[in-house]
């Protein structure tokens, strides 16, 4: 974690919300991509990708009115489209770069 990065307690969490602290320690319960750190006493801390999380969720379930089942098949939908982009933007890499390789081996005109 770097220095400049934002820590938020759960209190401040929740306020951004406007959901009880309450709410945040069940979703973390429900949802595995919460996981703040916690110091020795055990209180929470957020990164700005907890936060970040936090927001798709409350999204998918306060705004667009998600079941916790639904919430949570809607996550894994997206991470599948996000792990075919990776890989696809992989593949591309690779081709790119054999290309790239390919142009260098080809005689110069003059």
């Amino acid at each position: 974690m770097s220095k400049d990065q934002q820590i938020y307690n759960i209190g401040q969490a929740a306020k951004m919300f406007k959901v009880a602290t309450s709410l945040l320690r069940f979703w973390e319960s429900e949802f595995d991509i919460i996981q703040p750190g916690k110091d020795d006493k055990g209180n929470r801390f957020y990164t700005e990708k907890d936060i970040e999380n936090i927001r798709i969720i409350y999204h998918l379930v306060k705004e667009r009115g998600f079941t916790l089942v639904g919430a949570k098949q809607e996550l894994s939908r997206r991470k599948l489209i996000i792990n075919e982009q990776v890989d696809l933007r992989k593949e591309l890499t690779d081709v790119r770069n054999f290309l790239v390789e390919l142009k260098s081996k080809l005689p110069t005109k003059k």
